[in-house]
């Protein structure tokens, strides 16, 4: 499934520029004319990438950013502006953490580098997340055994370094295995 990014502008005229100027890119792009109707888009669809403008009638792009960094931290976010001012930029930043930040018009390539590069990210942070749900429960399990089994954890090393493991037998390796079975969600015993 391609990666979807999220365009928030209140001109019509600049989310299909940058449809156009993405339309080469294996993503989705999905539109918004403006915050709220973004945040109900971003309640709906896993978005990786949202890109919002920073001047928009009712919520501007830093509030915007600032309820996406709240509500869906691991989205990552781009302000596009036409109005640079440094006080405008520094809110957005401060207060919605952005990624990039573009002025209009925009340079195709770097948007393009930018959002690769913010989707590389995304994607590494993800996975970096998921070893650490990995480990924690593997953890978790380590414990679990070491309480039925103690010492079972314990690591042992001859004098060049090398792992001694004791002799465990046929049997306790079965009891081991239906121990981690039996706590195991997947085998539908949890």
């Amino acid at each position: 499934m391609n990666p979807t990014i999220l365009i928030v502008d209140d001109e019509p005229n600049v989310i299909a520029a940058l449809k156009r100027a993405l339309s080469d890119e294996p993503y989705e792009v999905i539109g918004a004319g403006g915050g709220e109707e973004a945040l109900g888009i971003m309640a709906k669809h896993r978005i990786k990438v949202v890109i919002s403008d920073e001047c928009m009638p009712g919520m501007d792009g830093a509030e915007f950013l600032g309820l996406v960094r709240e509500r869906f931290p691991t989205t990552i976010r781009f302000l596009l502006t036409g109005h640079a001012s440094v006080e405008a930029t520094m809110r957005a930043v401060n207060s919605g953490e952005i990624y990039r930040f573009f002025t209009k018009p925009w340079n195709d390539v770097e948007l393009k580098l930018a959002i690769r590069t913010a989707l590389d990210k995304f994607d590494l942070e993800e996975e970096n997340r998921r070893l650490l749900k990995t480990v924690k429960r593997q953890s978790s399990e380590l414990r679990a055994l070491e309480v039925h089994y103690p010492g079972i954890s314990e690591v042992k090393r001859n004098a060049k370094g090398a792992f001694v493991l004791p002799e465990v037998s046929d049997e306790e390796i079965s009891q081991i295995i239906a121990f981690c079975n039996d706590d195991d969600p997947r085998q539908g015993n949890a």
